[in-house]
């Protein structure tokens, strides 16, 4: 049992400030990483997005922006999702790059010469051996117990610069697109 006082205000700095560092250091070191994904969700006809549990619910996120931005984009597991085809691009998220699911996808991505871009802890992964880009994350992946690599539980650091590697490719594909703000807003969804 975890007898320390939790002090939230703490816990938040902390949390704000691991994450402001795992993301310095993808930025310092992975330029090319970046660029490459930012050209190949540029690039591709439609864009299929997959990881499980919550780094699943951080490509949802993305997907919504790209969208938004007026990109055809599919979550892969949905019902309308159609099969994945040459030219398109199968973006994925596995801490570990080992997902049963994620791995088999992107076989299946491959084998139809669709490409694939991944976010990953692991660059000595399946994952990973099969994506045409990697961004490596500086993050534990969810079976990490030891604390060294994050002060956080599980895969919370990675899940959490998915969603904000996720939230500056958008931004950049949204600069370079000209649309302003009053263009994207359309398309955001109506039924609520």
């Amino acid at each position: 049992m975890h007898t320390a006082i939790s002090d939230p205000v703490r816990d938040l700095r902390r949390i704000g400030a691991e994450t402001a560092q795992a993301l310095e250091a993808i930025a310092a070191t992975q330029n090319d990483a970046l660029a490459a994904t930012i050209e190949a969700i540029g690039a591709a006809r439609r864009v299929f997005v997959l990881g499980a549990g919550r780094s699943g619910l951080a490509l949802r996120m993305t997907a919504m922006r790209l969208m938004h931005l007026g990109l055809h984009v599919h979550v892969v597991g949905d019902t309308t999702t159609p099969a994945i085809e040459a030219g398109d691009l199968l973006l994925t998220a596995s801490g570990s790059g080992t997902t049963g699911a994620v791995v088999r996808a992107a076989t299946t991505a491959r084998s139809v010469g669709a490409r694939i871009a991944t976010l990953t802890t692991a660059t000595s992964s399946p994952l990973a051996e099969l994506s045409d880009t990697v961004i490596v994350v500086p993050a534990a992946d969810k079976l990490d117990r030891s604390g060294a690599a994050s002060v956080q539980y599980a895969g919370s650091l990675f899940e959490q610069a998915v969603a904000l590697i996720g939230d500056a490719l958008f931004h950049t594909l949204w600069q370079r697109s000209g649309q302003s703000a009053d263009d994207l807003w359309p398309r955001h969804a109506n039924l609520e």
